[in-house]
Protein backbone atom coordinates (compact mmCIF):
# COMPACT_ATOMS: atom_id res chain seq x y z
CA UNK A 1 0.00 0.00 0.00
CA UNK A 2 1.34 3.43 -0.98
CA UNK A 3 0.39 6.18 1.48
CA UNK A 4 1.13 9.91 1.34
CA UNK A 5 1.02 12.49 4.10
CA UNK A 6 0.41 16.04 2.88
CA UNK A 7 -0.52 19.36 4.46
CA UNK A 8 0.60 22.93 4.84
CA UNK A 9 3.96 23.68 6.38
CA UNK A 10 3.83 23.35 10.16
CA UNK A 11 0.65 21.26 10.17
CA UNK A 12 2.43 18.29 11.72
CA UNK A 13 2.41 16.00 8.69
CA UNK A 14 5.98 14.82 9.27
CA UNK A 15 5.26 14.05 12.92
CA UNK A 16 2.13 12.12 12.00
CA UNK A 17 3.81 10.25 9.16
CA UNK A 18 6.61 9.22 11.56
CA UNK A 19 4.05 8.04 14.14
CA UNK A 20 2.25 6.04 11.46
CA UNK A 21 5.54 4.47 10.36
CA UNK A 22 6.31 3.51 13.97
CA UNK A 23 2.82 2.03 14.30
CA UNK A 24 3.31 -0.13 11.20
CA UNK A 25 6.79 -1.28 12.21
CA UNK A 26 5.58 -2.14 15.72
CA UNK A 27 3.01 -4.47 14.13
CA UNK A 28 5.71 -6.27 12.18
CA UNK A 29 4.76 -4.87 8.76
CA UNK A 30 7.49 -4.27 6.16
CA UNK A 31 7.77 -0.50 5.62
CA UNK A 32 9.60 1.68 3.13
CA UNK A 33 9.62 5.34 4.19
CA UNK A 34 10.46 8.16 1.76
CA UNK A 35 11.11 11.76 2.73
CA UNK A 36 10.01 13.87 -0.26
CA UNK A 37 9.71 17.12 1.70
CA UNK A 38 12.13 19.95 0.99
CA UNK A 39 12.77 20.33 4.71
CA UNK A 40 13.94 16.73 5.19
CA UNK A 41 12.67 16.21 8.74
CA UNK A 42 11.48 12.60 8.56
CA UNK A 43 14.82 11.09 9.58
CA UNK A 44 15.03 13.10 12.81
CA UNK A 45 11.34 12.37 13.49
CA UNK A 46 12.25 8.69 13.33
CA UNK A 47 15.04 9.18 15.87
CA UNK A 48 18.14 10.02 13.81
CA UNK A 49 20.44 12.71 15.12
CA UNK A 50 21.54 15.58 12.86
CA UNK A 51 24.73 13.85 11.73
CA UNK A 52 22.95 10.60 10.92
CA UNK A 53 20.22 12.43 9.00
CA UNK A 54 22.78 14.45 7.04
CA UNK A 55 24.63 11.26 6.10
CA UNK A 56 21.60 9.69 4.40
CA UNK A 57 22.27 9.26 0.66
CA UNK A 58 20.17 11.52 -1.55
CA UNK A 59 18.05 9.86 -4.22
CA UNK A 60 18.59 12.85 -6.50
CA UNK A 61 22.33 12.30 -6.45
CA UNK A 62 21.83 8.65 -7.41
CA UNK A 63 19.48 9.34 -10.31
CA UNK A 64 21.77 7.84 -13.01
CA UNK A 65 22.00 4.60 -11.01
CA UNK A 66 18.23 4.57 -10.39
CA UNK A 67 17.54 5.06 -14.09
CA UNK A 68 20.02 2.39 -15.12
CA UNK A 69 18.47 -0.14 -12.74
CA UNK A 70 14.86 0.61 -13.70
CA UNK A 71 15.53 0.71 -17.42
CA UNK A 72 16.50 -2.96 -17.42
CA UNK A 73 16.27 -4.33 -20.96
CA UNK A 74 13.30 -2.19 -22.05
CA UNK A 75 13.85 -1.80 -25.82
CA UNK A 76 11.74 1.36 -25.94
CA UNK A 77 14.28 3.28 -23.86
CA UNK A 78 17.39 3.96 -25.94
CA UNK A 79 19.50 5.10 -22.99
CA UNK A 80 19.22 6.28 -19.41
CA UNK A 81 19.88 9.81 -20.69
CA UNK A 82 16.43 9.74 -22.32
CA UNK A 83 14.62 8.74 -19.13
CA UNK A 84 12.77 11.52 -17.31
CA UNK A 85 10.91 11.58 -14.00
CA UNK A 86 7.68 10.32 -15.60
CA UNK A 87 9.11 7.53 -17.78
CA UNK A 88 6.71 4.60 -17.38
CA UNK A 89 7.76 0.96 -17.18
CA UNK A 90 7.23 -1.43 -20.07
CA UNK A 91 8.21 -4.90 -21.19
CA UNK A 92 11.80 -5.44 -20.06
CA UNK A 93 11.79 -2.75 -17.38
CA UNK A 94 13.17 -3.80 -14.02
CA UNK A 95 10.47 -3.39 -11.40
CA UNK A 96 11.10 -2.97 -7.68
CA UNK A 97 9.35 -4.36 -4.63
CA UNK A 98 9.21 -3.30 -1.00
CA UNK A 99 10.89 -6.33 0.55
CA UNK A 100 13.54 -7.25 -2.00
CA UNK A 101 17.25 -6.39 -2.09
CA UNK A 102 18.23 -4.36 -5.14
CA UNK A 103 20.79 -1.85 -6.36
CA UNK A 104 18.52 1.15 -5.71
CA UNK A 105 18.08 0.24 -2.07
CA UNK A 106 21.81 -0.46 -1.73
CA UNK A 107 22.59 3.04 -2.97
CA UNK A 108 19.72 5.07 -1.55
CA UNK A 109 18.12 3.35 1.44
CA UNK A 110 19.30 2.93 5.01
CA UNK A 111 17.71 0.97 7.87
CA UNK A 112 16.47 2.96 10.85
CA UNK A 113 15.96 0.96 14.05
CA UNK A 114 12.63 1.52 15.80
CA UNK A 115 10.80 -0.18 18.65
CA UNK A 116 10.27 -3.77 17.62
CA UNK A 117 11.88 -3.55 14.19
CA UNK A 118 13.31 -1.29 11.52
CA UNK A 119 12.15 0.84 8.62
CA UNK A 120 13.97 1.24 5.31
CA UNK A 121 14.36 5.00 4.79
CA UNK A 122 15.03 6.88 1.54
CA UNK A 123 15.31 10.65 1.14
CA UNK A 124 15.28 13.00 -1.83
CA UNK A 125 18.09 15.01 -0.30
CA UNK A 126 18.10 18.61 0.90
CA UNK A 127 18.15 21.74 -1.23
CA UNK A 128 21.83 22.71 -1.38
CA UNK A 129 23.72 25.95 -1.98
CA UNK A 130 24.43 24.73 -5.51
CA UNK A 131 20.69 24.52 -6.18
CA UNK A 132 19.89 28.09 -5.13
CA UNK A 133 18.59 30.16 -8.02
CA UNK A 134 19.19 27.47 -10.63
CA UNK A 135 17.20 24.36 -9.67
CA UNK A 136 13.60 23.47 -8.92
CA UNK A 137 12.93 21.22 -5.96
CA UNK A 138 10.76 19.04 -8.18
CA UNK A 139 13.92 17.99 -10.01
CA UNK A 140 14.76 16.14 -6.79
CA UNK A 141 11.33 14.67 -6.13
CA UNK A 142 11.41 13.40 -9.71
CA UNK A 143 13.56 10.51 -8.48
CA UNK A 144 10.71 9.52 -6.14
CA UNK A 145 8.14 9.68 -8.93
CA UNK A 146 10.28 7.55 -11.25
CA UNK A 147 10.86 5.02 -8.48
CA UNK A 148 7.15 4.75 -7.61
CA UNK A 149 6.30 4.35 -11.31
CA UNK A 150 8.29 1.10 -11.23
CA UNK A 151 7.17 -0.13 -7.80
CA UNK A 152 4.96 -3.20 -7.40
CA UNK A 153 3.55 -3.46 -3.89
CA UNK A 154 1.02 -5.76 -2.29
CA UNK A 155 -1.57 -5.50 0.51
CA UNK A 156 0.93 -6.36 3.23
CA UNK A 157 3.62 -3.93 2.07
CA UNK A 158 3.66 -0.30 3.10
CA UNK A 159 5.29 2.67 1.41
CA UNK A 160 4.85 5.88 3.41
CA UNK A 161 5.85 9.16 1.77
CA UNK A 162 6.18 12.45 3.63
CA UNK A 163 5.33 14.87 0.81
CA UNK A 164 6.39 18.44 0.21
CA UNK A 165 4.19 21.05 1.90
CA UNK A 166 1.00 22.52 0.50
CA UNK A 167 -0.04 21.83 -3.07
CA UNK A 168 3.50 21.68 -4.49
CA UNK A 169 3.08 17.99 -5.30
CA UNK A 170 0.69 18.97 -8.10
CA UNK A 171 3.66 20.23 -10.10
CA UNK A 172 4.09 16.59 -11.15
CA UNK A 173 2.01 13.43 -11.37
CA UNK A 174 3.34 12.29 -8.00
CA UNK A 175 0.03 13.02 -6.29
CA UNK A 176 -1.64 10.17 -8.22
CA UNK A 177 0.84 7.51 -7.11
CA UNK A 178 -0.86 6.63 -3.83
CA UNK A 179 -3.61 4.32 -2.61
CA UNK A 180 -4.42 6.75 0.20
CA UNK A 181 -3.51 10.38 0.83
CA UNK A 182 -3.83 11.69 4.37
CA UNK A 183 -4.10 15.48 4.51
CA UNK A 184 -3.07 16.81 7.91
CA UNK A 185 -5.06 19.94 8.75
CA UNK A 186 -5.06 22.25 11.73
CA UNK A 187 -8.43 23.67 12.80
CA UNK A 188 -7.74 27.03 11.15
CA UNK A 189 -8.88 28.81 7.98
CA UNK A 190 -5.45 28.36 6.45
CA UNK A 191 -5.40 24.68 7.39
CA UNK A 192 -8.69 23.92 5.66
CA UNK A 193 -7.81 26.07 2.63
CA UNK A 194 -5.02 23.63 1.77
CA UNK A 195 -7.56 20.81 2.06
CA UNK A 196 -9.97 22.52 -0.33
CA UNK A 197 -7.21 23.23 -2.83
CA UNK A 198 -5.89 19.68 -2.69
CA UNK A 199 -9.35 18.18 -3.07
CA UNK A 200 -10.12 20.41 -6.05
CA UNK A 201 -6.89 19.58 -7.87
CA UNK A 202 -7.21 15.84 -7.18
CA UNK A 203 -10.92 15.60 -7.99
CA UNK A 204 -10.58 14.29 -11.55
CA UNK A 205 -7.87 11.71 -10.79
CA UNK A 206 -9.61 9.35 -8.38
CA UNK A 207 -7.35 10.30 -5.46
CA UNK A 208 -8.48 8.75 -2.17
CA UNK A 209 -8.21 11.63 0.31
CA UNK A 210 -8.91 11.73 4.03
CA UNK A 211 -8.33 14.57 6.50
CA UNK A 212 -6.46 14.08 9.76
CA UNK A 213 -7.22 16.89 12.19
CA UNK A 214 -4.13 17.82 14.18
CA UNK A 215 -3.43 20.07 17.16
CA UNK A 216 -6.98 19.63 18.39
CA UNK A 217 -7.70 21.31 21.72
CA UNK A 218 -11.41 20.72 22.14
CA UNK A 219 -14.77 19.86 20.63
CA UNK A 220 -15.00 23.27 18.97
CA UNK A 221 -11.92 22.43 16.87
CA UNK A 222 -13.46 19.11 15.84
CA UNK A 223 -16.76 20.80 14.96
CA UNK A 224 -14.92 23.37 12.84
CA UNK A 225 -13.08 20.72 10.83
CA UNK A 226 -16.23 18.61 10.46
CA UNK A 227 -18.10 21.60 9.09
CA UNK A 228 -15.32 22.31 6.59
CA UNK A 229 -14.30 18.77 5.56
CA UNK A 230 -17.49 16.79 6.15
CA UNK A 231 -17.07 13.05 5.77
CA UNK A 232 -13.48 13.53 4.58
CA UNK A 233 -12.52 14.14 8.22
CA UNK A 234 -11.36 10.68 9.27
CA UNK A 235 -9.82 11.22 12.69
CA UNK A 236 -8.35 13.87 14.97
CA UNK A 237 -5.19 13.95 17.05
CA UNK A 238 -4.71 15.99 20.20
CA UNK A 239 -1.82 16.96 22.45
CA UNK A 240 0.75 14.25 23.01
CA UNK A 241 3.32 14.15 25.78
CA UNK A 242 4.94 11.27 23.87
CA UNK A 243 5.42 13.47 20.81
CA UNK A 244 6.77 16.31 22.94
CA UNK A 245 9.38 13.96 24.41
CA UNK A 246 10.22 12.69 20.92
CA UNK A 247 10.75 16.23 19.68
CA UNK A 248 13.22 16.73 22.53
CA UNK A 249 15.13 13.66 21.34
CA UNK A 250 13.99 11.46 24.23
CA UNK A 251 11.10 9.36 22.91
CA UNK A 252 9.66 6.85 25.38
CA UNK A 253 8.91 3.31 24.28
CA UNK A 254 6.35 3.53 21.47
CA UNK A 255 3.95 1.31 23.36
CA UNK A 256 3.52 4.19 25.82
CA UNK A 257 1.89 6.45 23.20
CA UNK A 258 -1.41 7.80 24.53
CA UNK A 259 -4.30 5.39 24.01
CA UNK A 260 -6.41 7.87 22.05
CA UNK A 261 -3.60 8.69 19.64
CA UNK A 262 -2.79 4.99 19.25
CA UNK A 263 -6.43 4.38 18.25
CA UNK A 264 -6.15 7.19 15.71
CA UNK A 265 -3.18 5.47 14.10
CA UNK A 266 -5.16 2.22 13.94
CA UNK A 267 -7.94 4.12 12.18
CA UNK A 268 -5.47 5.48 9.63
CA UNK A 269 -4.18 1.99 8.89
CA UNK A 270 -7.68 0.56 8.53
CA UNK A 271 -8.59 3.32 6.07
CA UNK A 272 -5.43 2.71 4.04
CA UNK A 273 -5.92 -1.06 4.03
CA UNK A 274 -9.50 -0.67 2.83
CA UNK A 275 -8.33 0.99 -0.40
CA UNK A 276 -6.67 -2.23 -1.55
CA UNK A 277 -9.92 -3.64 -2.87
CA UNK A 278 -10.37 -0.45 -4.93
CA UNK A 279 -7.03 -0.75 -6.72
CA UNK A 280 -7.20 -0.25 -10.47
CA UNK A 281 -3.81 -0.99 -12.01
CA UNK A 282 -5.07 -0.06 -15.48
CA UNK A 283 -6.06 3.41 -14.30
CA UNK A 284 -2.81 3.72 -12.38
CA UNK A 285 -0.82 2.90 -15.52
CA UNK A 286 -3.00 5.14 -17.68
CA UNK A 287 -2.41 8.11 -15.36
CA UNK A 288 1.32 7.38 -15.41
CA UNK A 289 1.30 7.53 -19.21
CA UNK A 290 -0.88 10.67 -19.19
CA UNK A 291 1.62 12.66 -17.13
CA UNK A 292 4.55 11.27 -19.10
CA UNK A 293 3.09 12.48 -22.39
CA UNK A 294 2.34 15.90 -20.89
CA UNK A 295 5.88 16.26 -19.59
CA UNK A 296 7.33 15.00 -22.86
CA UNK A 297 5.46 17.65 -24.83
CA UNK A 298 6.10 20.45 -22.33
CA UNK A 299 9.86 20.01 -21.95
CA UNK A 300 11.09 16.41 -22.13
CA UNK A 301 11.30 15.99 -25.91
CA UNK A 302 13.27 19.21 -26.28
CA UNK A 303 15.62 18.39 -23.41
CA UNK A 304 16.39 14.81 -24.47
CA UNK A 305 16.23 15.32 -28.23
CA UNK A 306 13.95 12.31 -28.76
CA UNK A 307 10.22 11.65 -28.97
CA UNK A 308 9.51 10.38 -25.47
CA UNK A 309 6.04 9.22 -26.46
CA UNK A 310 7.83 6.24 -28.02
CA UNK A 311 8.77 5.08 -24.51
CA UNK A 312 5.13 4.15 -23.83
CA UNK A 313 4.46 0.43 -24.13
CA UNK A 314 0.76 0.36 -25.14
CA UNK A 315 0.22 -3.22 -24.03
CA UNK A 316 1.88 -2.94 -20.63
CA UNK A 317 -0.10 -2.67 -17.37
CA UNK A 318 1.74 -2.53 -14.05
CA UNK A 319 0.44 -5.04 -11.56
CA UNK A 320 1.22 -7.52 -8.80
CA UNK A 321 1.11 -10.53 -11.10
CA UNK A 322 4.15 -9.48 -13.12
CA UNK A 323 7.24 -11.65 -12.98
CA UNK A 324 9.89 -10.82 -10.40
CA UNK A 325 12.80 -8.69 -11.66
CA UNK A 326 16.00 -10.31 -12.81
Amino acid sequence: MKIAFVGKGGSGKTTLSSLFIRHLVASGAPVLAIDADINQHLGPALGLDEAQAAALPAMGEQLPLIKDHLRGSNPRIASTATMIKTTPPGEGSRLVRVREPNAVYDACARPVELDGGAVRLMVTGPFTDADLGVACYHSKTGAVELFLNHLVDGPDDYVVVDMTAGSDSFASGLFTRFDMTFLVAEPTRKGVSVYRQYKEYARDFGVALKVVGNKIQGQDDIDFLRAEAGDDLLVTVGHSDWVRAMEKGRPPRFGLLEEGNARSLQTLRAAADATYELRDWERYTRQMVHFHLRNAEAWGNERTGVDLAAQVDPGFVLGEGLAAPV
